[in-house]
Formats: structure tokens, sequence, C-alpha cells
């Protein structure tokens, strides 16, 4: 085994890739900014599944992160000249057809690279078997152990298919320094790392609230985590790079895509609870305290289906009388298609506004969505009646989108099975297969009783005034459920937000929340409140529930919302 850091104590672990799509410059920009031990990157979220379950099913030698494979062809010389080791679940489902095109770059190079990977999770062909239906994609979120195997055989490059994001940063710190599997308190520590940079430069500035406050955000560095034997670990960036790091943005990332105080993996359930945060320098964060509990039994796993066919069309409404265009409208097309599909929606965003300056900012648009089974029903014999209307409707009537045949669309629903159920196997450089036993020690997860609040401020003189204005958020979705944390920054700030913002508040603030059922944790650590909103996002991403179909704006929208704040909490 070689060693991963030349220092005993800390193991410093880079990210290069927040999602398939991210930064392709990114892993050159890590390697020559400065010093790394691991560069590491995400590529799978759960709309990548179902992206690479397609291509699989057009090429089954496919099924990886192609722009991975760019990005080695241009740095494996340099990661090898600097003794980087790189980990990335980019082997999607195929980690084994992407080491070996990896081995063929490196040969194609007249490099000599140890090339392992991690596999196992794909569970399609026991789908049925194991009570996970029939879908397209069924991966189940393996941990770090393989990983730990792969790098403790000399591995220079690890890929795997579906773990858990964090795993690509738990992985080289427990080889590092030989951690064990019932080191809770460790493994969570570097969870908790592995969470604040699993998504790039969410951690260093990038969709951050209060972005107006930073010096640089023209360009954001990729973040890095300095961790310590004990777990406790710095986020920092290289030096010279924009965006920052600070107490914020990290708690910003922290708050993404949580559930509870429990955040659950397959190797440690970690406290969120416990994690405390300090300033420790310009663009530097410590971050300490965490505990960890021995994980559940069960694995999650992604599965994803092709749910059927969708098509939309979008009317332009101007002027006056909008209500009125929009239900002709609603009313022609529906009685003009030759079948109804089996889902048909309206959406009237009213971005009009009176006396207008502008043809656009007198204009309203109405949105038509459309499933079916049957691609025919949701195809031209849809778009084409929109279109029909055309000079057979309101005054003023067009379009922001052409008339088209839809596409497929997919379904994301998470599963559960037992970890003993799910092989995970880490196959060496030299293709030597090791077997990763399931965790031994495991607890059923339950929720954490709500904390003692803090004593509510007294009454006093309030002004009407956007929840952004002292408060910061970070919102996004897990399947069909939407996310939205939100923080503040003074002990006396939360003692107004822990009493004021409850869930009742919040369906009044965003009422297109009023008819789901919404779950607040408290985390007085972070002095945080974070909302799960179930069903919002339908059934999941690639459904295409709502115009935001991520929820990555929701947050945004809560802090526009006025409300009555105190005087003294605004100064």
């Amino acid at each position: 085994m070689k060693a991963l850091s030349a220092d005993p104590e800390v193991i410093r672990i880079g990210n290069c890739s927040g999602f398939y799509g991210d930064r392709l410059s990114a892993m050159r920009e890590m390697l020559e900014g400065g010093q790394l031990d691991v560069l590491t990157g995400d590529y799978l979220a759960e709309l990548t599944m179902l992206i690479l379950g397609r291509d699989r099913m057009k090429d089954p030698s496919l099924g990886y992160a192609k722009t991975f494979v760019r990005q080695i062809e241009e740095c494996l010389a340099l990661a090898l000249e600097r003794n980087v080791q790189i980990v990335a679940n980019a082997g999607g489902l195929n980690p084994a057809g992407l080491a070996e095109r990896l081995r063929k770059v490196a040969a194609d190079l007249g490099l000599e690279a140890k090339i392992a990977h991690v596999e196992g999770d794909d569970l399609l062909g026991r789908a049925s078997e194991l009570g996970l239906g029939a879908p397209l994609t069924a991966n189940a979120y393996l941990g770090a152990w393989g990983i730990v195997e792969c790098l403790n055989a000399g591995a220079d490059i690890v890929v795997t298919g579906r773990i858990t994001d964090a795993s690509v940063v738990v992985g080289p710190a427990a080889a590092h320094f030989g951690w064990g599997r019932t080191d809770y308190d460790r493994l969570a520590g570097a969870v908790v790392a592995g969470h604040v940079i699993e998504c790039s430069t969410q951690a260093t500035g990038g969709n951050f609230a209060f972005f107006t406050e930073l010096a640089d955000l023209g360009r954001p560095g990729f973040p890095i985590a300095e961790i310590r034997r004990d777990g406790s670990s710095v986020i920092t960036k290289h030096a010279g790079t924009g965006g920052a790091v600070t107490v914020d943005t990290v708690e910003a990332q922290l708050m993404y895509e949580i559930q509870g105080a429990r955040y659950a993996g397959p190797d440690v359930t970690s406290r969120l609870d416990s994690i405390e945060l300090e300033q420790a320098g310009p663009d530097r964060v410590l971050i300490s305290g965490v505990t960890g509990e021995a994980p559940p039994p069960r694995l999650k796993v992604s599965l994803n289906t092709l749910g059927g066919f969708r098509n939309e069309m979008e009317f332009v409404l101007t002027g006056l009388d909008i209500e009125a265009k929009a239900a002709l409208a609603q009313r022609q097309l529906e009685a003009w298609l030759p079948a109804r599909p089996a889902e048909l929606s309206w959406t009237l965003a009213r971005l009009d506004r009176p006396d207008a300056d502008t043809e656009e900012r007198a204009s309203a648009l109405l949105r038509c969505v459309v499933r079916d089974q049957d691609p025919n029903k949701v195809g031209r014999a849809f778009a084409n009646v929109a279109v029909e209307l055309a000079l057979a409707s309101y005054p003023g009537c067009t379009f922001t989108t052409l008339p088209g045949n839809g596409g497929p669309y997919g379904v994301y629903t998470p599963g559960y099975v037992d970890a003993a159920e799910v092989p995970h196997v880490a196959v060496l450089p030299g293709g030597d297969r090791i077997d990763i036993a399931p965790a031994s020690e495991t607890v059923e997860l339950d929720e954490v009783p709500e904390p003692a609040l803090p004593e509510p401020l007294p009454a006093s003189e309030t002004r009407r005034a956007p929840l952004g204005a002292i408060a910061l958020a970070r919102s996004g979705d897990k399947g069909g459920n939407a996310n939205i944390g939100v923080w503040v920054r003074t002990d006396d700030q939360w003692r107004w937000l822990a009493h004021t913002l409850t869930v009742a508040r919040l369906k009044e603030l965003l009422p297109e929340t009023a008819a789901c059922t919404v779950t607040r944790h408290v985390l007085p650590n972070l002095r945080a409140v974070n909302f799960i909103v179930e069903g919002l996002l339908g059934q999941g991403v690639a459904y295409q529930a709502r115009f935001d179909p991520q929820a990555k704006g929701l947050g945004e929208w809560l802090r526009s919302r006025h409300l009555d704040i105190p005087l003294e909490l605004l100064s």
C-alpha cells in the first residue's frame, strides 16, 4: 500500500465535479492549483441514472459518465506525476466498462496506471426477486469500504457505480487513517466533510443566498476537505481561486438535500445535530464535534422507470383579460383534442403587470402539459391542435414552444433492501476480487425527538420585510419531495425564527405547499430549520411536475416572502 498523504495526521481531498455536466476543466484546475492527496468527483444524481440507463439501452458498453473519460485523457499524466489518487462514482451503471475504457486511455497515452473499480450496486437483474418491480435501473447505495480496499491495493484511480455521494471522500480518509468499521464518530465526520464538498462549488459560494456579500464570484474555486485523524476537517479551496469558504457557504451545502437530524448511510448514521462550525481563517472553516451511530440494516435503492410520454405547449397571453383569455384557450384545446391524454394539466403564470412599459412585462404564460402511455396521444395529435388555435382563439395568441412529438419521461422512486442482499465487490488493479461484508452492527433508523426551542423574543416593534433580509436558505430535491433549509446568523434571530417559521407559516408563505404533507426538523446547533415538502415534485425531477422540477429556487421564493420582523433583527 502506498501512502495517500505524506502527513499521517491529515489527508487533503479535493472535489472536481458535483454533477454530470459540471465544469470540464475542473480536474485540471484542481491538479494544477495546489497541493492535493486525493481528487474526487460526484457525477451521479437521480436524473443521471435515468440518462445513463437510456445510454445503456442504446449501447450496452456505455452507462458511465463519458465526460470523465475526457478529463482522464487530459489529466492522467498530471495526476500520476503529482501522486494524486482519483476516486469518482463516474462508473454509473457500468463501472467495469469504465475501468476497462480507462486502461485503454492509459495505454494509448503510454502511461502505467493502476485502475480499480467497485461493483455490486446494480440490482436490475434481481429487481423483481427483491420486490423492486421492473425498473429501467435499480442501484443500491453502497458505502466506502470497497474504495478502501482498492486504495490499499495501490490503485491510482478508483471508479464506482452508485455509492453514497460522500463515500468518495470517506473511502480515502478511512484508508489513510486505518479506521475500522465501528469508528462511527470519525466516519461521520468524514461523511459530513464529503457532503459539504460533493456538490463542488456550492460549498464555495455557488447558489449562495447572500452572494452579494462575496467579493469575487466570477469563477468559484472547487472545495477541498482537509480531514484529520479524529474525523474533524477544515473546508477550504486553492489560493487565488474565486468564491469564498465561510461558515455560511459551508452551512448552505450542509442544508442541501437533507432530511432530519439523522443522516443515514450504509456505513454510519451521522448526527447533523452535533455539527459545530467555526471560521478558522480566510477561506477555512472547521467542522468538528460530529458524532455517528451504527447504520440502518437496509440500503436505499435508486429506482428509475420509464413513466410514459410527455409534451407541452406554452401560450403567451398579453394585455387585458388574462384570465378570460386563458379560459378560452383551455376550453378550446380540450374540446378540439381527438383523444384526451391520461394526464392534462394547466398552469397560468401571471408574470404580467398593469400599464406595462414593454410587451414582455404585459404578458402572462399559460402552459399545458400532457402525459400518456401512448406517444401518439401526446405527440402531434396534441401539439398541432394547440397551433390550430393561433387564428381562432384569444386576441394576440402566440406561443413560446414549437409543436413536436414530445418524448419519454422517467419516474424515480426510492426502494430499500436488506444490506445482506446486496453484493459489494472491490475489483483490484490486478483483477483480484474482494467481497465487502455488510455492516455487522446496525440500528433501525428513528426520528430524533424535537429539541427544546430557545426562549422566544419579547414582543417589540416590527417592520414588514422579506424573510431573506435576515435568513439564508438552500433548497433541493429528493425524489418527489423537496427540502428547504433555512438558517440565521445570530442567537436573537434564531429565537425569532424557531418560533415564527412553523409548518403552518411555511404553508401560508408558499401556497403551493398547502396541500402537501410538510415536516419541520430543528437543528439548534446550526440555528436552522429544515422542511421536507412531500410530493411537491410529483414523481421526481424527470417527471417535471412543476417549472422548477428540482426545487432549486424554492428557498429563494421563501426568502422573498414578507413577514413582520422585529426591527432589532433588521438593524
